[in-house]
């Protein structure tokens, strides 16, 4: 059995956990977010505890078991604190700056690259070399922001571009001069 799937998820005051079936809605201060399982996965709330079960000791059960319990938490969390991603511009004349609910970025290309966040995403710059991504749906923030990151991922040479605040890129060493004869 799954060590992560064995614990349970303590639900705080203020979340609101529905089950009906195989379909789990999870309401808290942020927001509401809504989620359908596998029906192989039994999910219980007890005493302010969510409890993931499989139902049969097959291998397919037994892998998803620790992953239900891991989105359920995320949900929990969602609500609660929310999630949120930060990535930061290097690079000579690379910046961002947040127009209304736009996000307009400078990336060395010929035009700027306006990025829009929607309904679940909201978009921070509180400097015009840091983004702040943010919401309650953690696989939403995380996509968004490799979405970010992807329209000028960091180079190795020089390591301009998007990353994340807390990425190493590994650096290249450039191409050695031909010494003369």
């Amino acid at each position: 059995m799954s060590r992560i799937g064995k614990m349970p998820i303590s639900v705080p005051a203020g979340v609101d956990v529905k089950i009906d079936g195989c379909c789990v809605t999870v309401k808290g201060p942020k927001g509401t977010l809504t989620k359908e399982f596998k029906p192989s996965m039994k999910i219980a709330l007890n005493d302010g505890t969510v409890t993931v079960t499989p139902a049969t000791d097959s291998k397919a059960d037994r892998s998803f078991h620790g992953l239900t319990r891991t989105l359920l938490n995320n949900m929990v969390v969602g609500v609660t604190q929310g999630f949120k991603k930060e990535l930061e511009i290097q690079g000579v004349g690379y910046r961002c700056q947040k127009k209304g609910k736009d996000l307009d970025l400078t990336l060395g290309f010929s035009h700027p690259v306006v990025v829009s966040d929607n309904d679940d995403i909201t978009i921070e710059a509180p400097s015009p070399t840091r983004i702040v991504i943010s919401g309650i749906d953690n696989q939403k923030v995380g996509q968004f922001a490799a979405e970010v990151r992807a329209i000028r991922p960091p180079e190795p040479y020089k390591g301009k571009g998007v990353r994340y605040v807390d990425e190493v890129v590994k650096r290249k060493e450039g191409k050695a001069a031909k010494g003369k004869k």
